[in-house]
């Protein structure tokens, strides 16, 4: 899950600012941890102790109040009673990379996706969103080829991956649901080399950068195996300590991550 931190630090400086190009510094001065990686901990920490995602998700959110988490997310962790608010919202897949990881059978995978998603998310759409990306994880860790990727996504989620990145580039633009950045964010990781080029794909589309680059990170590790040690480095300097403390308890405890 390394790879999904450092692609949400990497983009987290090209939100607010949108560029169109793979050429840009990889840890650009400023660059930090938001929302995305917040809770990608809180998920991967609520299946370290068994806690509902819920618990562990909510959490998390109150002891970082100003990662950058979006208004609907921040009422659901105020009030006292929390419910989930229908949201299509990518949200539910930035957070998700954990499940990919941690279960070993496709049923699990997407049983945990849906249970990590519905706590907030409950439009079929968003738990859709996070069953695609957890899947991919999944997958790409236990040897799926990309072609098989690919098909296996376009026909259970009904995404068009048909698309190439240099077509979707000109006229796309900032969007949090899953449905119009999930299958983007994928795309990314397909048109990628490795790890660096699949953050840079999904920061050079001008979008919500930090989000679609948590996801594309999170598969391309999961499929090209671990991120270097200088960018693991750079998410340890990044991340506040108790971040990175179970960041790395859930890779100690899940080697393949």
């Amino acid at each position: 899950m390394i790879g999904a931190l450092a692609g949400d630090i990497v983009g987290s400086v090209y939100e607010a600012a949108p560029i169109k190009t793979t050429d840009f510094p990889l840890f650009a001065p400023g660059a930090r941890f938001t929302d995305d990686s917040v809770l990608s901990v809180a998920v991967a920490a609520a299946i370290l102790d068994q806690r509902p995602y819920a618990e562990a998700i909510r959490d998390f959110g109150r002891r970082y109040p100003r990662a950058g988490y979006g208004a609907r997310f921040q009422d659901w962790l105020a009030r006292p009673n929390p419910r989930p608010y229908g949201s299509w919202g990518n949200g539910s897949a930035m957070r998700v990379s954990p499940v990919g990881f941690a279960f070993d059978t496709e049923a699990a995978v997407l049983a945990e996706a849906q249970r990590s998603a519905e706590c907030t998310h409950d439009h079929p759409e968003g738990i859709k969103g996070a069953q695609a990306v957890a899947l991919a994880v999944f997958r790409a860790r236990t040897g799926a080829t990309k072609p098989a990727i690919r098909a296996e996504l376009q026909e259970r989620f009904g995404y068009d991956l048909t698309r190439t990145l240099e077509r979707i580039r000109p006229g796309y633009g900032f969007d949090v649901s899953c449905q119009g950045s999930v299958p983007e964010a994928l795309l990314c990781f397909l048109e990628g080399r490795d790890w660096e080029s699949s953050v840079r794909n999904a920061v050079s589309l001008g979008g919500d950068s930090d989000t679609m680059a948590c996801i594309a990170g999170g598969v391309a590790e999961a499929f090209h195996g671990a991120v270097s040690p200088q960018v693991r480095a750079q998410v340890r300097d990044a991340l506040a300590d108790e971040l990175w403390q179970v960041a790395e308890r859930f890779c100690s405890t899940f080697a393949h991550t």
